[in-house]
């Protein structure tokens, strides 16, 4: 341990130290003002004569005659499976009035990277309990998805609702199965249902960044009401803290995911909300290091430095847990060419895109399925996993959802009395699919099945020749003949009406 009092300046959030040797990068540091009052902070560069320091609690009383002290050692998150049912601050200090944290260990907040050897691809389906999720762009364990919103739209809810109701469903046996083959797969399935069984303990990492007071109250509010804080640890980072504190929470809650899921064998899921203001956090302390801005002045390093978060998520093979992402962003004016969201995207395995049009609506959540986009659905859905209709419904209901939309486009130029009985099919659908499918409100929980059975409902609508992309012993079983029944008898009638407007 070194102590010096050779503070030399103090910019922003930034102090430098003349020193006598060099000291370790990250390395933590305590820094000691004339009233007993103690900050922390940490290495930013250093060389044989100076060090600069980013200071967590910010550097307001903060003077030349501040001791500081080297501690000799990174960054540190002490961990326990005792954080669950947690608050703590974004430095990682409890907030909560609760009894005091005994850690079992204290771990790195930088985290080591995983061997590519040693990952074990992404696979099986987590829950969210939204449709437009679970439905048309599925969540998989170990992987990282993005929700890419806009100032002002509904995405805290969103985060709220996953947060809750996020789960790992039980893997069904095939039980229909004849023949020793048969047997021995319904074996194999055995075995696996228990070794998951074992391991399948669900928890929530929840990670707030520049958040204000009153979102962050609301935040806890809510996971106290709905029981969901039981199984979480959250880590709230309010606005008004200093922006070094903003850099270092995803790591923290990184950190403890890492620990629950690695360790204690948790299927974590991670959600980091909003990984803009931590973005903005870096760029501000850039500027204070005057350092060579690059795209829109944020720092060269952004790309890496991203990665470094995102690539946290994953399974290991030969452990039972694993860590899941969900980062949440805002794209400044929507614009998704913006450097956080384009850079987000290049390391992310898709994205859920929520949509200002659709929250003008009232949908809600309003999710847009047709740019969203999950990478490693197929690997997550299907018999055993989901239901084995999953991908033709999916599929189907994205074709003619789009079908529907690029056939409003052309109602505003010709009008719908134009359009042919079929089209008029399509364009009810695309109403439908927002209405019934999408529009499920905040506070209700659809398991998948639900989900599939609304998906064959409105794909019901159409005749079974137009259904091109599902299996036709699928059709046989799921499709819904007293649904095409009733709309044949509304698009007669429809059909009757438009033609006698017409006539008039």
């Amino acid at each position: 341990m070194k102590e010096y009092q050779t503070i030399e300046e103090i910019s922003g959030p930034l102090v430098f130290v003349e020193i006598d040797e060099p000291v370790g990068y990250d390395e933590i540091v305590e820094i000691e003002l004339p009233n007993g009052e103690q900050k922390r902070g940490q290495v930013l560069e250093s060389n044989e004569e100076f060090a600069s320091i980013q200071v967590f609690e910010g550097t307001g009383s903060i003077n030349r005659d501040a001791s500081v002290r080297f501690l000799g050692e990174t960054m540190k998150m002490p961990v326990t499976e005792e954080l669950l049912g947690r608050v703590l601050d974004g430095s990682g200090r409890p907030i909560d009035d609760g009894p005091e944290i005994v850690p079992d260990d204290r771990q790195d907040i930088v985290g080591a990277a995983i061997n590519p050897t040693a990952r074990e691809y992404p696979e099986e389906f987590i829950q969210t309990g939204v449709s437009a999720i679970d439905g048309m762009n599925t969540l998989v364990r170990g992987q990282k998805l993005p929700i890419f919103s806009g100032s002002g739209l509904p995405h805290n809810d969103l985060a709220l609702q996953i947060a809750r109701q996020a789960s790992v469903p039980e893997e069904e046996t095939d039980a229909g199965d004849e023949g020793d083959a048969g047997t021995e797969a319904a074996d194999a399935t055995d075995v696996d249902e228990a070794a998951s069984e074992e391991g399948s303990e669900f928890a929530v990492v929840f990670a707030a960044m520049g958040i204000t007071a009153e979102e962050s109250n609301e935040f806890l509010a809510d996971f106290e009401r709905t029981g969901a804080l039981e199984r979480s640890v959250v880590f709230a980072n309010l606005a008004d803290d200093p922006a070094v504190e903003r850099q270092i929470t995803p790591r923290l809650a990184l950190t403890t995911a890492e620990y629950l899921a690695f360790e204690q064998g948790y299927h974590v899921l991670v959600i980091l909300t909003d990984m803009t203001n931590y973005c903005e956090a870096l760029r501000q302390i850039g500027a204070a290091r005057e350092e060579v801005p690059g795209r829109r002045g944020y720092p060269g390093y952004m790309y890496t430095d991203l990665a470094q978060l995102y690539e946290r998520a994953g399974r290991i093979k030969g452990r039972e847990g694993s860590v899941t992402q969900i980062p949440i962003l805002t794209m400044p004016g929507d614009d998704d060419t913006h450097p956080i969201p384009d850079l987000t995207g290049y390391i992310t395995e898709g994205q859920i895109y929520v949509d200002r049009n659709l929250n003008s609506q009232g949908v809600a959540p309003p999710i847009n399925v047709l740019p969203s986009l999950s990478r490693l659905m197929d690997d997550g859905i299907g018999e055993g996993l989901t239901r084995e209709d999953h991908g033709d419904v999916s599929d189907q209901l994205y074709a003619a959802y789009a079908e529907g939309e690029d056939l409003r486009d052309l109602v505003n130029i010709v009008g719908r009395e134009a359009l042919s009985e079929r089209d008029n099919l399509y364009l009810d659908l695309a109403d439908r699919f927002e209405g019934e499918f999408v529009d499920q409100g905040f506070d209700t929980n659809r398991d998948v099945e639900e989900t599939l059975d609304i998906g064959w409902e409105l794909l019901s609508t159409l005749p079974k020749s137009e259904l091109n992309r599902i299996d036709e012993d699928l059709i046989e079983e799921y499709y819904r003949e007293d649904v095409a029944t009733e709309t044949g008898d509304e698009t007669g009638e429809g059909s009757e009406e438009r033609t006698a407007e017409a006539e008039a």
